[in-house]
C-alpha cells in the first residue's frame, strides 16, 4: 500500500458514504466530497446480500470488482450501479451498525477491495465479514473520527487503524493477508492426531462447554497466546472442514495461484465438499435473466474437478430427474444440515464456508461458518483462524405454547432491544433451560443455526440424553456422554438472557431483516400473500415437516387447498428428510393440497431456485433464515415458522394454523 512512511498510510479523500438518502450516494459517486454531516443518517445492517447480490457470487476472480454495492438499498432505490466504484478513485467507504451481517461470502470484501476499496469504517461489524476482510488484508475499522481527517488529506497511523483489535488480527493485516500470514508462521504448526487428541492441562477455573471443546483443540503457534482469553486470537484444529461450490473455485484459485500444483492438502479425509445451492439454479430468474447459469455450470464444474484432483469426499444435490432414477444410493442435501445427520458428534469442532455452519451446535459441538481464504489457509496447514468470544446463556424456561416452536423463539429473540442494537454481535450463543431440554435435536438446530442471524459467532446446547437419542436413531451411533460435556457452575458469561417461552407467541419477521420479529396476531390487516415457501435448513428438517404436515393434512382431511393465485414450495433439507416424509406417509397430504415438493437443495433461500419472487409486488411468507433486501427476489419476505407458512398458503394471507382453524372450523 502507498503510504508516507512506514507506519502511516494515506487514503483518497474522495469518501463514499452508504446513507440512507440515496442522493447523498449519488452525489458522491458524480464526484462530489460531502462531510460525514451531510450525509447522515448512515445504513445500518447493511448486508453482504447488499455488496454482493447472490447471483455475482458466480464470479470468483477480478471480475468481482465490477460488483461491489449493486444490492445496495437506500431511501427504496438502488443507488449504486456495477461498475460504479471500479475506476472512481474511491478509496473508503463509510456505514453505520452491523456492517457485512449475513452470508459468510468473502465475495463482499473481495469484491470491494477489487474495486479500489482499502478501508471501510463502520459503527460495528459482523464477525465473519470482518475476519475476511482482514484476510484479504482489507482494512476495517470503527473509528468515525477518522473520516474528516481523511477527507483533509491526512496520514493516518497503522496503529490507529488497528486499534482496538487483537493481536493476531494486526499481524494478519500487517503481512498482507492470512495466505502470507500462514506461510510466514504456520507452516510449522503441530499436527495433532484427530483421532486421539491430547487432553488439555488441567484448570480449577470454571469453564463453558465452548471454553472446554475450543481447548482440546487449540494449536500453540508462536503468535497466539498460549491461554487465550475472549478478544484473543487463535488458531485450533478442526475435526471437519467444508466447501460448498460458491466458495471451492476461489478457494483453489488463490490456493494455486500462490503454492502451485499439486496442494500438499492437510489430512484431506477430514475435508468434505458440497453442492447445495445450485441444482435449481434454472429455474431462479435472478440468474436467468442475468444470463448466469451457465457461470454457475462451470462453477460446479471446477469444484468437481478440484474434488476429483484430491480425491475429496463430494456430495451433489439432485435435480427432479435423478430423484426419480433414484434407488436410494444417492446422499445429499444442505451442506450444515448433512454435517448434523452425518459427521458432527458432541465435542468435536466443525467450520464450514457457510454462516449457517452454527447448525451443528444442536449436538454439542462447536460449529462455525468462515469465509473463503480461512478455509483455503485450512485445507493446507489445518489451522482455523477464530477470536475468542465472550459468552450469552440464553436460558429458555417455560413450556411453549400449541402451535409455537423454535422459529418463533429465534423471532421473539432477535427482536429483543439487547439484541437490535448489536448485544450479540460477535459472541458464543449458549442455550439451555426446561424449554429447551423438551425440544429435539432438529428444534434445537433451529436454535444454534439462527445464531447467525442474532449476530453470533455460533451457537451450541450441551449434549444429553436428546442427543444420545438422536444419534442413536438418525445415525446408528451408541455414543456415550463424557464427563467434562457441559458448562461448569460458575462459569463466566458476559450476560444472562431469560427468556419464558410460555408467553412467546407465534412470531413474523417483517420485510428488511430477521430482527423486524413482531407477534403474528399484531398484524390485523388482512395481508395477501403470492409464494409461500418452506425449506432450507433452518426449516427443511424432519421436525419441520411435522409441522407442515400437521397442517396440510388437517386441511386436507377438509378439502381445502392452496389458495388460489398462491404458490406454495416445501423443499426437503436432505435426502433422509425426503425419505423419511415418504416412509410417513406425508406426501399424500402435501400432493392433495397443491403444494410443489423440492428436492434438496438451500434454492429459494440463496434466491437460487423457485420460491423467489419475480416482481416487486409480490409477498412471500418463508420460513427461511433472513430476509434481507433481494435476498429472496425483489418482493417482499416475511420470515414465519413452518406451521405459519403452511397455514398462509391454505388461506391466502399472512395467518397462524390457529386462526385457519377457527376460520375453517364449520
Amino acid at each position: 500500500m502507498p503510504s508516507t512512511s512506514p507506519t502511516a498510510l494515506h487514503f483518497s479523500p474522495r469518501i463514499l458514504y452508504l446513507s440512507q438518502n440515496p442522493a447523498c450516494v449519488q452525489q458522491v459517486l458524480a464526484g462530489e466530497q460531502l462531510p460525514l454531516a451531510a450525509a447522515q443518517p448512515l445504513r445500518d445492517d447493511v448486508s453482504t446480500d447488499e455488496i454482493t447480490p447472490i447471483a455475482i457470487l458466480t464470479h470468483f476472480d477480478d471480475a468481482l470488482g465490477h460488483y461491489p454495492y449493486s444490492g445496495f438499498q437506500a431511501g427504496g432505490v438502488f443507488p449504486i450501479a456495477a461498475g460504479a466504484l471500479r475506476g472512481s478513485g474511491i478509496e473508503v467507504v463509510v456505514a453505520g451498525k452491523r456492517y457485512g451481517k449475513g452470508s459468510s461470502r468473502e465475495h463482499s470484501p473481495m469484491a470491494e477491495k477489487l474495486a479500489g476499496v482499502r478501508l471501510v469504517i463502520a459503527e460495528s461489524f459482523e464477525r465473519i465479514y470482518r475476519q475476511n476482510a482482514d484476510n484479504i488484508g482489507l482494512i476495517t475499522s470503527t473509528d468515525l473520527s477518522l473520516v474528516p481527517r481523511i477527507a483533509a488529506g491526512e496520514a493516518i497511523a497503522w496503529q490507529e487503524l488497528l486499534a482496538g483489535r487483537d493481536a493476531l488480527a494486526a499481524a494478519i493485516l500487517m503481512q498482507g493477508g492470512l495466505l502470507a500470514f500462514g506461510r510466514a508462521h504456520l507452516a510449522n504448526v503441530a499436527h495433532v492426531d484427530s483421532a486421539a487428541p491430547p487432553a488439555p492441562a488441567p484448570t480449577t477455573q470454571p469453564r463453558t462447554l465452548f471454553e472446554k471443546i475450543v481447548a482440546r483443540h487449540a494449536l500453540p503457534t508462536a503468535v497466539t497466546p498460549a491461554q487465550p482469553v475472549a478478544g484473543d486470537g487463535a488458531f485450533v484444529r478442526a475435526d471437519w472442514r467444508f466447501i460448498h461450490e460458491y466458495y471451492t473455485g476461489m478457494a483453489a484459485h488463490m490456493l494455486h495461484a500462490s503454492l502451485g500444483r499439486p496442494l500438499p492438502l492437510n489430512d484431506p479425509a477430514s475435508i468434505l465438499v458440497f453442492e447445495d445451492h445450485t441444482s435449481y439454479v434454472q429455474e431462479s430468474p435472478a440468474h436467468v435473466r442475468g444470463g448466469l447459469v451457465p457461470n454457475v455450470h462451470r462453477m460446479v464444474q471446477a469444484q468437481r474437478s478440484f474434488a476429483a484432483d484430491y480425491a475429496l469426499h463430494s456430495y451433489r444435490t439432485l435435480t427432479e430427474d435423478e430423484a426419480l432414477r433414484d434407488d436410494g444410493s444417492n446422499v445429499a442435501g444442505i451442506s450444515h444440515a448433512m454435517m448434523t445427520e452425518r459427521h458432527a458428534l458432541p465435542g468435536q469442532l466443525v467450520v464450514g464456508t457457510d454462516s449457517h455452519t452454527t447448525h451443528s451446535g444442536a449436538l454439542g459441538c462447536v460449529a462455525f461458518g468462515v469465509g473463503t481464504t480461512d478455509m483455503a489457509n485450512a485445507f493446507v496447514t489445518g489451522a482455523v483462524r477464530l477470536t475468542l468470544p465472550q459468552s450469552l446463556r440464553i436460558v429458555l424456561d417455560g413450556a411453549l405454547a400449541p402451535g409455537v416452536a423454535a422459529k418463533d423463539v429465534v423471532l421473539h429473540l432477535l427482536a429483543q432491544p439487547l439484541i437490535r442494537a448489536g448485544g450479540g454481535v460477535g459472541k458464543l450463543f449458549e442455550f439451555c433451560g426446561t424449554a429447551v431440554a423438551q425440544m429435539g435435536t432438529d428444534e434445537r438446530a433451529t436454535l444454534t443455526n439462527m445464531t447467525a442471524e442474532l449476530g453470533g459467532f455460533t451457537g451450541i446446547v450441551a449434549p444429553d440424553a436428546e442427543t444420545v437419542r438422536f444419534l442413536r436413531e438418525r445415525r446408528g451411533i451408541d455414543f456415550v456422554l463424557e464427563d467434562w460435556m457441559h458448562s461448569d457452575p460458575g462459569a463466566d458469561y458476559a450476560q444472562t438472557i431469560h427468556i419464558d417461552c410460555a408467553a412467546v407467541p407465534a412470531m413474523v419477521a417483517s420485510p428488511g431483516d430477521p430482527g423486524n420479529g413482531r407477534p403474528l396476531a399484531s398484524i390485523t390487516a388482512p395481508l395477501r400473500i403470492d409464494i409461500a415457501y418452506g425449506g432450507s435448513c433452518t426449516a427443511g428438517k424432519r421436525e419441520d415437516f411435522v409441522h407442515y404436515h400437521q397442517v396440510l393434512h388437517w386441511a386436507a382431511e377438509r378439502g381445502l387447498k392452496v389458495a388460489p393465485g398462491v404458490q406454495l414450495f416445501l423443499q426437503f433439507g436432505t435426502t433422509a428428510v425426503r425419505d423419511h416424509c415418504a416412509d410417513a406417509g406425508y406426501l399424500d397430504a402435501f400432493e392433495r393440497v397443491g403444494a410443489r415438493m423440492l428436492q434438496p437443495s438451500c434454492g429459494a433461500c440463496g434466491n437460487c431456485g423457485p420460491g423467489g419472487s419475480e416482481r416487486a409486488d409480490q409477498v412471500t411468507v418463508s420460513a427461511i433464515n433472513r430476509n434481507f433486501p433481494g435476498r429472496g427476489g425483489p418482493g417482499s419476505v416475511w420470515l414465519a415458522s413452518p406451521a405459519t407458512v403452511a397455514a398462509s398458503a391454505i388461506a391466502g394471507e399472512l395467518m397462524s394454523f390457529e386462526e385457519l382453524r377457527r376460520r375453517f372450523s364449520h
